[in-house]
């Protein structure tokens, strides 16, 4: 072969390998979110999310979507994001069983996926980033119990138990971790209930069906999360309940913080969404480039890597949330919770 040829070959190559790498850096990659019962993703999730893609791929293009707890809105943006020539997806499913088939439609088109935050367990997605959230129920359902028993709250007393969506894998996650560590006290289940689209106003239309057929016999609510809880404690403040016994919650929210510190809520979960945000943007990359992203566990046969996140009281609201910076006293300690926030020493 001449000397010409091999340079017309190299030079081809060189071409070629360049196309694809200004393709991989003009990749466009989707953020499809399921609701806006929480106000998470708006507020962390899709921040996070853009933030670390800027960093990581500066020419990719972004695409956000979030689906208002409709599940056939979902399809048609995943739909819509496929034929934008997205080549990943970070998808947080509506409905957990539904969206395997958007999973089998990406894939068949050589689309990546990432299940963020809610699995997909009917079909493998190419990897799944997400908190713990069987050991999130676990943490909140325990410290609950702890808390009951130094409040000497009797072996064999009741509780009311409110979970997530029932088409919510990550919910049902959450369940069964409210489960093992409800099973493991001396205290009962009284009721529970899968909140529809995790909506507050539900779990509080059901707490307050509780409240007036258990009444004093409730000795505390575990709660999924921060919007299902609050729903609760809507509740019990309607009934005149003074004081609202322990309620959990999960997400950090600003209302629950606030709660919190105005002794409302008992705990939520410290999880700054822009970690796992940043984590999925670090393996949407890692995939546009063709590399295989490091997998720290396998969930629902999918590589997998999940975070550990915190227990927030208001024995330590101050170090978890005000001293890392999560959120500032300027935004949580405004009007009624300023005097709370001055006798938990935030804000001094």
């Amino acid at each position: 072969m001449t000397y010409r040829k091999l340079s017309l070959m190299s030079a081809t190559m060189l071409m070629a390998l360049g196309g694809a790498a200004f393709a991989q850096e003009a990749s466009t990659v989707a953020f499809l979110m399921p609701d806006q019962a929480s106000t998470r993703y708006e507020q962390h999730d899709f921040p996070g999310f853009k933030a670390e893609m800027e960093k990581l791929c500066a020419k990719c293009t972004v695409v956000y979507q979030n689906a208002n707890g409709d599940a056939s809105l979902q399809q048609q943006q995943f739909n819509s994001v496929i034929a934008q020539g997205a080549k990943v997806v970070v998808l947080d499913p509506v409905d957990s069983a539904a969206a395997a088939g958007l999973v089998e439609l990406a894939q068949s088109q050589d689309v990546k996926v990432i299940a963020y935050d809610r699995p997909i367990p009917d079909k493998p997605a190419d990897f799944y980033v997400s908190f713990d959230n069987e050991g999130i129920g676990y943490a909140i359902a325990k410290s609950l119990v702890e808390h009951l028993k130094k409040a000497g709250v009797p072996d064999g007393a009741g509780v009311l138990e409110i979970n997530g969506s029932p088409t919510d894998a990550a919910a049902g996650l959450i369940r069964d971790g409210i489960h093992r560590g409800l099973k493991e006290s001396k205290y009962k289940t009284l009721a529970e209930f899968d909140t529809p689209e995790w909506a507050p106003p539900k779990a509080q239309e059901w707490a307050a069906g509780q409240i007036t057929r258990f009444g004093a016999e409730i000795k505390g609510v575990v709660a999924a999360n921060d919007g299902t809880g609050g729903g609760a404690i809507a509740a019990f403040k309607a009934a005149g309940v003074n004081p609202v016994p322990p309620v959990t919650g999960n997400d950090a929210t600003i209302a629950a913080l606030q709660l919190i510190i105005s002794g409302d809520q008992y705990n939520t979960i410290s999880k700054p969404s822009e970690i796992v945000a940043a984590a999925a943007a670090q393996v949407a990359v890692q995939l546009i480039k063709g590399e295989k992203p490091e997998a720290k566990t396998t969930l629902y046969n999918t590589p997998s890597q999940l975070f550990i996140p915190a227990v927030v009281t208001a024995e330590n609201i101050k170090a978890e949330i005000f001293d890392k910076k999560i959120q500032t006293a300027e935004q949580i300690c405004t009007g009624e919770y300023a005097e709370g926030c001055k006798k938990l020493g935030i804000g001094n």
